[in-house]
């Protein structure tokens, strides 16, 4: 996917949502580390990132502990975060919508209702020539700290090829 030059004034950022299940693991992970990476190359007014759940069980409540936790260790700070559920009607203010496995893909196709918010659904590790076979992200609820690491490595690995392939565009809009 090229993404040519981006539109990036003032009044409309590039927008990026991140959704996995719950929106207390793989999406504030992305969330988090898109964010910093769009900070340190100065691209903070140019691109938004926020994350949401398909489902609304956590909405409200912090990141896993176990993904703060993961964060923490590489850098990052993730205690900001409050879960949300993803609301449909927000495809019209995005410009992306990052999912992390195929039933979240299935699901966000289903909630769009037209081809051109269709497209906006990725699988995140399709961003990544070296991960993308893998094409799943897994859900590292269930497992332990370990599998939080692996998750996260993962998920830096795509939001940093993501990047590459959009702050040329980002940059291009600016001038």
């Amino acid at each position: 996917m090229g993404f040519g030059a981006l539109s990036s004034d003032d009044a409309t950022p590039f927008r990026i949502s991140f959704v996995c299940t719950g929106n207390i693991c793989r999406s504030p992970m992305a969330e988090v580390v898109l964010r910093e990476q769009v900070a340190h190359a100065g691209l903070g007014r140019f691109i938004s990132t926020s994350s949401a759940g398909t489902g609304d069980w956590h909405v409200g409540e912090q990141a896993d502990a176990r993904t703060i936790e993961a964060l923490a260790r590489r850098g990052y700070d993730g205690s900001n975060h409050r879960a949300r559920q993803f609301d449909p009607l927000s495809f019209d203010e995005l410009d992306l919508v990052v999912v992390f496995d195929r039933s979240q893909e299935r699901i966000l196709k289903a909630w769009a209702h037209r081809n051109r918010d269709r497209d906006k659904v990725r699988l995140i590790l399709s961003f990544d020539p070296e991960q993308a076979h893998l094409r799943e992200v897994p859900d590292p609820y269930y497992s332990d700290d370990a599998m939080f690491d692996t998750v996260l490595g993962m998920i830096e690995r795509s939001s940093q090829a993501l990047f590459r392939q959009i702050a040329p565009a980002i940059r291009q809009g600016v001038r």
